[in-house]
């Protein structure tokens, strides 16, 4: 069963992919950070509720999302100006999450047929996402110990995880040429 196109995931995605650099900057202490930050978390909590207002179908787990994101982007907003009452979206964050994971959890990236094609490209771009992912646990763990390459591992892991969100952006009409069930590619 084909799922309708999703509006607004390119816009998204920069916004996501601005918010890690704006973190990055941040970890680094680059000026300007603080600003990337909460103009990527403005942009985040402006563009979802759009696209949540166009869905011409919204069920439960909509509101949910609906919920967590603009509760995140609010707090991340927050935080970033250190404002003082942030527990309560942090408790709303948490109660929304807990409550998407237990209705849809890990398989709102899984196909929904399980028989995508997969293209060696693919697999390299998924596994270049683990290697980030990894890259970012390990370098947060070992800044907390003091090791030297903590921050350079940090950035290397960030930066992975935008170019993979960035790809998708520059290469989603070939993407939807070659396999028109790509939902593990959208926001």
């Amino acid at each position: 069963m084909p799922t309708p196109k999703k509006i607004l995931t390119t816009p998204l995605r920069i916004a996501i992919s601005v918010l890690l650099l704006g973190m990055l900057s941040r970890i680094l202490h680059w000026p300007y950070a603080t600003e990337i930050i909460i103009a990527s978390f403005v942009g985040i909590g402006l563009l979802y509720p759009f696209r949540f207002w166009k869905k011409p179908e919204k069920h439960f787990l909509d509101y949910t999302k609906l919920i967590l994101v603009v509760f995140w982007a609010t707090n991340g907003i927050f935080r970033a100006l250190d404002f003082t009452y942030s527990l309560f979206f942090q408790i709303i964050i948490a109660i929304s999450f807990l409550i998407w994971i237990i209705l849809e959890g890990t398989a709102y990236f899984l196909d929904e047929d399980r028989k995508a094609k997969r293209n060696t490209s693919q697999v390299l771009w998924n596994f270049a996402m683990v290697i980030g992912t990894f890259a970012i646990i390990a370098g947060s763990l070992l800044n907390i110990l003091g090791w030297q390459f903590a921050i350079p591992l940090m950035v290397f892991g960030i930066l992975i995880i935008v170019a993979f969100i960035l790809k998708d952006v520059f290469t989603s009409n070939k993407l939807e040429k070659e396999d028109s069930n790509n939902e593990e590619y959208q926001l």
